[in-house]
């Protein structure tokens, strides 16, 4: 995978043993570092299978396949769904492999990526998008995405709310340079995604620990819809091309998921991409303990009413009682760490969870004065040079501040400390 991120996107292939248990192997992934790159590729063990066969999906209903079409120029472009009449996947395979919308002739990835961003504009393909429903076969218990029972099933059993998607599964039917723009999951959850047959999907993503600089670069390129959402983002209409990105030092990785292999991207991974071909995947998201504090700070789209909004209150009184009534006060704020993984790895990680665990709070902001203003900072940057670091400041930013120190922690985090006579 060629990259300008030097951990890279991870592949893990699990014994039938490991592949028991969803949620414990999500974490041991998260031990290993996977959750850095943002995505992450799961290979099945040979012997499982979630559906007999495919053979008798000709007539389901894809209900409302849109028509994607794309405007723009130099690796910046818009997209726009128009809504068609709907199809049977019969239908769609035979438009999908015509000799309008059938993949072109390439011998290698690097040939096909250059044919997508170059005819991404031309000859709007059809997208099977969105379908509500699952092809696994209802006694599959491994890594059946309508029950991976995860935290974010709380939202369901404690609120008997469904979110299409979101907690339960979505089917997608591709056919050549059908496009998912840049975005993160809906309240910067973790998405799964499957792909059941067909031609492969290629994948872009950009690390977490970046997403920030490539909020800032989409909101140049494109300054009229920033100005319109502060998530502008979430719309799913935005695409811009690997090249753009190299050229603006944006780290991002890729990678293409084959049939019957499975990709996770992790909270707050902006990822992007498209279809080689015809071909059928099955997505929906997930939580673990990590994301939490991800939900809690969720950019969300506030000029659309049908965009996903989940509560937090539940999760932090039920994960997070401590903070709880900090939180209903608006006065629980803390910076993401995006190297931490998440508390379930502590059974993988023995010893090094708790350096990892003790290096974060002692990097936290611990002291307050009886008056209950600041008299310390500890202030998190992640990015390459000062003037770029994202600060969070904590008391009354008006007092002057002065730098004593800089150093680095064992997370690779620059702390900048400061003090001030409030």
């Amino acid at each position: 995978v060629e990259s300008v991120h030097l951990d890279g996107i991870m592949t893990f292939y699990p014994t039938a043993e490991e592949f028991k248990n969803f949620r414990r192997y999500v974490a041991y992934m998260e031990s290993k570092g996977a959750h850095k790159a943002g995505l992450a590729k799961i290979v099945p063990p040979k012997e499982w299978k979630p559906r007999h066969s495919y053979d008798d999906i000709d007539d389901l209903v894809i209900p409302a396949p849109i028509q994607q079409v794309v405007t723009g120029v130099s690796g910046l472009f818009t997209q726009y769904n128009i809504q068609r009449r709907s199809m049977t996947v019969r239908e769609f395979r035979r438009v999908a492999n015509s000799n309008r919308y059938c993949s072109p002739h390439y011998d290698n990835f690097e040939e096909l990526e250059r044919k997508y961003w170059k005819n991404v504009t031309f000859n709007a393909p059809l997208y099977g998008a969105d379908v509500n429903g699952t092809l696994y076969d209802p006694d599959v218990k491994e890594w059946n995405i309508c029950h991976l029972d995860t935290i974010l099933d709380t939202v369901e059993r404690d609120s008997g709310i469904t979110i299409e998607g979101v907690n339960t599964p979505y089917l997608y039917f591709g056919m050549w340079k059908t496009t998912f723009p840049w975005h993160t999951e809906d309240m910067d959850l973790y998405s799964i995604n499957y792909l059941h047959f067909g031609e492969p999907k290629s994948w872009y993503c950009i690390p977490p620990e970046h997403g920030k600089r490539f909020e800032r670069l989409a909101q140049g390129f494109f300054p009229n819809s920033a100005q319109n959402c502060d998530a502008f983002l979430r719309h799913k209409m935005t695409l811009i091309s690997p090249f753009v990105l190299k050229k603006y030092s944006i780290p991002f990785e890729r990678i293409t998921q084959e049939a019957g292999e499975f990709m996770i991207t992790f909270p707050y991974s902006y990822h992007a991409g498209f279809n080689h071909g015809f071909n059928c995947a099955e997505s929906t998201n997930f939580a673990t303990e990590r994301w939490i504090e991800y939900g809690k700070q969720a950019v969300l789209c506030s000029c659309r009413r049908d965009m996903v909004k989940i509560s937090m209150d539940v999760f932090v009184k039920k994960y997070q009682p401590d903070r709880y009534e900090q939180w209903l006060e608006g006065r629980d704020q803390v910076p993401i760490d995006h190297s931490r993984p998440t508390p379930e790895a502590k059974e993988f990680l023995d010893e090094s969870f708790n350096d990892i665990t003790s290096s974060s709070e002692t990097s936290s902001i611990k002291s307050c004065g009886e008056d209950g203003q600041w008299k310390r900072w500890a202030i998190y940057c992640t990015n390459e040079s000062l003037r770029e670091y994202e600060l969070f400041l904590y008391g009354d930013k008006e007092h002057q501040i002065d730098i004593i120190g800089v150093s680095t922690n064992n997370l690779g985090r620059v702390l900048v400390s400061v003090t001030s006579d409030l």
